[in-house]
C-alpha cells in the first residue's frame, strides 16, 4: 500500500503540476487579501475574518473548483490499470484494497502537500495561520479524493471518467450548495451526504465529511473487488 501510494503521490508531483498548483492557489488567496476591503464592506466581516482572508481564499477554491481539480488529474487512478491490463500484476503483489488504498492516501498525500505550501507561504504575509481552515479544506479534499476513487473503480472505461470530471467538476459545487441552502424538504435531506452543508457550520461538524469519504471508499472497494482485471 505504501509502494503504490508514493508511486502515486511521486508520480503527480513530476513535471510541473504540483507548482501550477499552488500557484493557482497563491494567486487566489492574494487577490482574496486584495479584495478583502471590498468584501468587509459588503458582508460585514470583521478584523479577524478579514486577516484571515488569504485562508479562506484557498478554502473557497478547494470548495468551487477543486472536484474539478482532483478528478483532472486522477480521474482514471484505477480503471487506467485495468484498461491497459497492468492490473492484474499489482493483483499478484498484494490485495485489491491495499491497491485502492495507496492510490487513494498517495493522491491525497499529494493535495495536502500543496495546500500545506500554499499555507505556509500566504501565512508568511498574513503572519497568521488558521488552522481551522486549513483543517475544513483537508476535509473536503478526502472528500474529492475519495469520490474520485470510487467513480475510477465503479465505470471500466478512462474516457467516461474524463467526461464525468469536467461534468460533475462543474456541476458538483453548484448542486451541493444549492442542497445546503435549499428548504425543500422533499431533496434537502441529500446536503447531509454532500460537504458543503458541514462546511458552512463553524465547528468540527467537519469531521463528518471524512467520515463520508470513508463510507465511499467502503463502497469503492466492494465494487474493485467485484471487477474482473
Amino acid at each position: 500500500m505504501f509502494v503504490i501510494g508514493k508511486k502515486e503521490c511521486f508520480g503527480l508531483l513530476k513535471g510541473t503540476k504540483s507548482l501550477v498548483v499552488v500557484f493557482i492557489f497563491l494567486i487566489t488567496a492574494y487577490y482574496s487579501a486584495k479584495f478583502s476591503p471590498l468584501m468587509t464592506a459588503t458582508v460585514d466581516l470583521n478584523a479577524r475574518e478579514a486577516k484571515d482572508m488569504y485562508t479562506v481564499g484557498i478554502l473557497f477554491l478547494v470548495v468551487i473548483l477543486g472536484q474539478l481539480f482532483v478528478m483532472g488529474l486522477s480521474h482514471d487512478s484505477i480503471n487506467r490499470e485495468m484498461h491497459e491490463r497492468t492490473m492484474r500484476f499489482l493483483i499478484t503483489r498484494t490485495s485489491r484494497t491495499n491497491i485502492l488504498l495507496g492510490k487513494y492516501f498517495g493522491i491525497l498525500l499529494f493535495w495536502v502537500l500543496c495546500i500545506s505550501v500554499s499555507f505556509f507561504i500566504t501565512s508568511l504575509f498574513s503572519k497568521s495561520f488558521h488552522f481551522f481552515i486549513f483543517f475544513q479544506t483537508i476535509c473536503i479534499l478526502t472528500y474529492q479524493v475519495a469520490l474520485t476513487i470510487m467513480l475510477s473503480a465503479m465505470i471500466s472505461k478512462p474516457g467516461m471518467t474524463m467526461f464525468l470530471s469536467v461534468i460533475l467538476g462543474i456541476a458538483f459545487p453548484i448542486v451541493g450548495i444549492w442542497l445546503a441552502l435549499t428548504s425543500k424538504a422533499w431533496i434537502a435531506w441529500l446536503k447531509y451526504i454532500t460537504p458543503y452543508y458541514y462546511l458552512e457550520r463553524d465547528d468540527w461538524t467537519c469531521l463528518v465529511i471524512v467520515l463520508i469519504a470513508g463510507l465511499m471508499l467502503v463502497i469503492a472497494n466492494a465494487v474493485f473487488g467485484r471487477r474482473e482485471c
